[in-house]
């Protein structure tokens, strides 16, 4: 070698040992354990965030377009991006231009229409400082089949030492099994801390009262054995909380499961879990008392999960008020003082701020009275725990006279069913005649949870106003009552006496729907609140850019005093100062971006990165779009827009309904046209298969019969584009027929090119 070689080696092993600079990554989904959502990176300003511009766009190739939830906020670790799907997929992306190095195939079940929130929100990553084989890094994904897998972050194989050949069936060991597929699974990303993987659980609430519990589980990262458990709620005698749950069957009772994700002081052992509601979520007659550890905070000894602390925000949970956010790690300065803090956030928009070593709260919370219930059985808590004012962040009381409409018949309207319904002020207990819930199950604050730039002293946070109406239906009436309403969401709430239905009021609820508020910690006021987003079927109507939109997806902050956030109704990400809550740049997504982006550096350019996928039950537009965004100048990356070439062979997938078909399509060029061939798996081609150049992509279309479906017909249609440096095929399309769902279904296509990685 050469001496210059041997210089140059030098300096490469030099940087590999020092790894990359500080806060170039993102190595944990709210990129440091403790979830702040804080980055120091401030290449991008304020100063000069107009100049941002699209870098380039990937396709997971798991595209769906009638379900499931694309929320996953991707990792940087050692160099390479890592993103998870809602069938459980987990793709590697180059960080720099977003080429594909690797796919790992989710083996979610495709085709059912019960995953109660078909989600999955990112990956967890783990670093074994042992060795440098197979696995010594290694990326874990939970779905909601139920399984927890391990895989080599340098392949995207599964770590065959892990688990049985590198999965973990995760309903194995329930106290109470799961009666259909959905109802035990993960949506959000597992925690490790040392050499520990951390999941929870997703539990439907109102299903039965012994849903699977919401038991916490600790596994061998190497070995997947589990190392400890801990289930929120009390089941013996000499168990701390036991004395909180009354009645018979009381501590047999299911959920209260932690379904968001989870925070790690690894300095101090612990970890911060936040756990939902116990089942049914309506209706508490079997289990009275206030319910602890369900609807709380808890901390724990992450080496042993021995329980530390909890801090309970809703005693007798009957609203769906889970703790939906993960909790926030901060240091809190008062003076010269620095107190280790934790925030969380809630459904109700109470924000509580709690020193983290004993949850004792550092702002002060007060038990005040509220409603009673009126239902026989039923013993709501006398009181619940309210933060000062500035803490609560979204309106607490809502009258008949309050009703908005963008018409005056519809407001008369609202105002009569308000007014038709029980509400007394938050925490008003569901009631047989109707009862509003407000601040609704959506919050307030949801899984969005708040961020926390500590050097400023701000948290910021992504607000709903939605109000939902909740009523409780004696178990003889409630086949009847779905029948007459077959729109509105019910649940059996098997085990009491009273089934549910849920609606919401939709644009009775008054505006602003969706804010973005900072709190200035030091002060204990809010700082600003601003509307955020807007709703796209009322763009036309005067002053609806100042009502705001409905949202999901968590806010990111960086150094140079910047919230980048999307998650709205119109599908954009936006810049916010974070000194005075002016807009200052946004850009168009491909589909609704209900995810948190995410900042990084790779190339010595500083890039913000957003997945964007859509929500089947807020119905926008739905995709499998990765998206990152950095500053225009010299050497900046574009999207590459030149038609590629389309001709080739493709082997892929059709997703339709709930049905999913194995396809094989063969382009061929023929002058400024093309030849197409195409096979479905159990489906007939009875005529001729037309395609066309459409604009980057080809549009194919072909009549078909179905054997299956007593030989009904259709004609299938299908716009695709490649994606992906040409190695992905991929888009929409129309099924039209007697095959069709009422003569008509949406398809999603997605084809890999044969012979190409």
């Amino acid at each position: 070698m050469s001496r210059g070689g041997a210089l140059l080696a030098l300096i490469a092993v030099r940087a590999a040992a020092q790894g990359p600079p500080a806060g170039s990554e993102w190595r944990a989904y709210g990129n440091d354990p403790g979830g702040s959502r804080f980055s120091p990176l401030a290449r991008i300003s304020v100063a000069n965030v107009q100049q941002l511009r699209l870098a380039w766009v990937a396709r997971t190739g798991d595209f769906l377009t009638d379900r499931g939830r694309f929320e996953a906020t991707p990792l940087l670790v050692d160099g390479m991006l890592y993103v998870s799907t809602p069938l459980g997929s987990v793709v590697a992306l180059d960080p720099a231009t977003g080429a594909e190095r690797w796919k790992y195939e989710g083996t979610v079940r495709f085709g059912y229409d019960d995953y109660g929130d078909f989600a999955n929100r990112g990956v967890a990553a783990w670093r074994d400082g042992r060795g440098s084989g197979a696995c010594a890094g290694r990326i874990f994904v939970a779905t909601v089949a139920a399984r927890l897998t391990a895989l080599d972050a340098r392949t995207g194989r599964p770590c065959e030492s892990f688990g049985e050949h590198g999965h973990v069936d995760l309903t194995r060991g329930l106290r109470h099994q799961p009666e259909y597929h959905w109802e035990y699974g993960v949506t959000s990303p597992p925690l490790v801390v040392g050499d520990l993987v951390l999941v929870g659980s997703a539990v439907p609430d109102n299903h039965r009262v012994d849903a699977p519990e919401g038991v916490i589980r600790a596994f061998d990262v190497r070995s997947g054995a589990v190392r400890w458990r801990f289930d929120p709620i009390p089941r013996q005698p000499h168990d701390t909380g036991y004395e909180t749950w009354i009645g018979p069957t009381a501590h047999n009772t299911g959920a209260a499961n932690a379904w968001s994700i989870f925070s790690a002081d690894p300095a101090r052992d612990l970890v911060f879990i936040p756990v939902g509601s116990a089942s049914p979520d309506f209706y508490g007659g079997e289990r009275r008392g206030d319910n602890h550890f369900a609807n709380a905070v808890v901390a724990l000894r992450a080496s042993t999960g021995r329980f530390v602390w909890a801090f309970q925000v809703v005693h007798h949970d009957l609203w769906d008020y889970d703790v939906p956010a993960q909790p926030v790690l901060f240091t809190l300065r008062r003076g010269s003082d620095s107190i280790p803090a934790v925030a969380v956030a809630t459904k109700m928009g109470h924000l509580f701020i709690l020193d983290r070593r004993s949850g004792v709260p550092l702002f002060p919370v007060e038990e005040r009275p509220v409603p009673t219930s009126d239902v026989p059985g039923e013993v709501a808590s006398p009181t619940q725990p309210f933060p000062p004012p500035a803490f609560r962040l979204v309106p607490e009381s809502l009258a008949a006279g309050d009703a908005f409409a963008v018409t005056d018949s519809m407001r008369a309207a609202c105002r009569a069913r308000i007014a038709a319904l029980r509400y007394e002020g938050v925490f008003t207990p569901p009631s047989r005649r109707g009862t509003i819930i407000w601040p609704g199950n959506l919050g307030g604050m949801n899984w969005s949870g708040v961020s926390v730039d500590e050097r400023r002293g701000i948290v910021i946070a992504p607000t709903n106003r939605l109000a939902m109406v909740v009523t409780l239906i004696p178990r003889d009436s409630l086949h009847a009552a779905h029948m007459a309403h077959p729109d509105l969401e019910f649940g059996r709430q098997a085990g009491t006496p009273y089934g549910m239905s849920r609606d919401h009021l939709g644009i009775c609820t008054p505006p602003p729907w969706g804010t973005l508020t900072a709190l200035d910690l030091s002060a204990g006021t809010v700082k600003w609140q601003v509307p955020l987003g807007a709703m796209p079927q009322l763009a036309q109507v005067p002053q609806s850019a100042a009502w705001g939109s409905f949202n999901l997806g968590g806010a990111l902050l960086t150094a140079s005093g910047l919230v980048f956030i999307a998650g709205t109704f119109d599908q954009h990400l936006r810049a916010f100062d974070v000194e005075t809550g002016r807009e200052l740049w946004s850009a168009a997504l491909p589909a609704a971006g209900h995810a948190l982006p995410m900042t990084y550096v790779a190339e010595e350019r500083q890039y913000v990165l957003v997945a964007a996928g859509g929500h089947d039950r807020l119905h926008t537009t739905m995709g499998d779009y990765v998206l990152a965004f950095t500053l225009a100048g010299p050497g900046a990356p574009v999207p590459d827009t030149t038609p590629g070439p389309l001709g080739g062979d493709y082997s892929g997938e059709m997703h339709i309904g709930d049905a999913r078909f194995a396809m094989g399509l063969a382009l061929r060029a023929a002058g400024d046209s093309f030849t197409a061939s195409v096979s479905i798996d159990s489906v007939q081609i009875i005529g001729p298969v037309s395609a066309r150049r459409s604009g980057r992509g080809v549009t194919v279309g072909f009549p078909l019969a179905y054997p299956a479906k007593r030989g009904c017909t259709a004609t299938l249609t299908m716009t695709l584009q490649l994606w992906n440096g040409g190695r992905l095929l991929e888009g929409g399309g129309t099924f039209d027929g007697t095959c069709a769902e009422r003569g008509h279904q949406d398809a999603a296509f997605v084809f890999r090119r044969r012979g190409r990685g």
